[in-house]
């Protein structure tokens, strides 16, 4: 959501400090509706007008909850692919790694490569969590949380080239050679669709008109209600709730990092696999 979008480290701050800065808007607004209602004299707020404001009020959030349930809904359907995608491309990885071992030592640099490969993603996807260690790990330290990155795509590549200079000589290991090709370009499918995954929200616009709306309500909502403290209890749950579906909303628009965020758990495993020592020969 534009209003409340982040970016750099610290996300999970930002996203709640962006979340209280919505709740304070709708509080300002409510206050907004309640001063307007002190300050308008008694003859605009005769019970055919408050009718009036109550059937205009009642449309409006009509409109606003189907927008929001409709929103919830899409960003925890990307998120839930995102979910899906990373842990996909994850097995790929291991796949791959297992294949090249099984052809045989000549794949020892290309597997070099892939776990370095492996590694850069972890470091640089998830750089609040501790590095992995017992690998080469490229420098991470200028490197995006999210997109493509010409070193990690530098490194990928070599493995794709290495694995298309092998020469096997034997049909078992050109049965290998077979397999180890599909799953690379099995991998690449899945590489790319992870780094679609995380573009982030599509439609600034719409948010900003939804929160527009969210206003305009809270507005009338301050217009309606009396200067009694059940109303200011009602108003403050009503705000609370809002502001806790938008940082929801928010959280899931960002599948890395965030409350809700993408653990690292299938690239470790992936990692973990790959560098296992070989099982002694029966």
């Amino acid at each position: 959501m534009s209003l409340l979008s982040t970016g750099g480290r610290g996300p999970r701050i930002l996203e709640v400090s962006l979340a209280l800065i919505f709740c304070g808007l709708l509080s300002a607004s409510a206050l907004f509706g309640l001063a307007l209602r002190g300050w308008l004299p008694e003859a605009h707020l005769s019970d055919q007008n408050m009718e009036a404001i109550r059937l205009v009020t009642s449309l409006l959030v009509t409109f606003v909850a189907v927008m929001l349930s409709l929103q919830l809904s899409s960003v925890k359907a990307s998120f839930d692919k995102a979910y899906h995608d990373r842990n996909v491309d994850a097995a790929n990885l291991a796949q791959i790694d297992q294949c090249l071992r099984n052809y045989g030592p000549e794949t020892a640099k290309a597997r070099g490569w892939l776990q370095a490969y492996t590694a850069g993603v972890i470091a640089s996807t998830w750089p609040d969590e501790p590095r992995p260690v017992g690998v080469d790990i490229p420098d991470t330290s200028g490197m995006a949380r999210r997109g493509e990155n010409a070193t990690l795509g530098s490194m990928i590549n070599g493995v794709g080239l290495a694995i298309d200079a092998l020469a096997p000589a034997d049909t078992k290991r050109q049965n290998l050679l077979s397999r180890c090709r599909q799953l690379y370009d099995a991998f690449q499918t899945s590489r790319w669709t992870v780094i679609e995954d995380v573009q982030g929200p599509a439609s600034p616009l719409f948010s900003n008109i939804v929160t527009f709306w969210l206003m305009l309500v809270f507005v009338s909502f301050g217009l309606q209600m009396p200067r009694k403290r059940m109303s200011a209890l009602v108003i403050t749950i009503g705000v609370v709730s809002i502001s806790s579906v938008m940082l929801v909303i928010l959280d899931l628009e960002r599948p890395y990092g965030g409350l809700f965020g993408i653990t690292s758990t299938a690239m470790r495993d992936a990692l973990a696999d790959m560098v296992r020592a070989d099982p002694p020969a029966p």
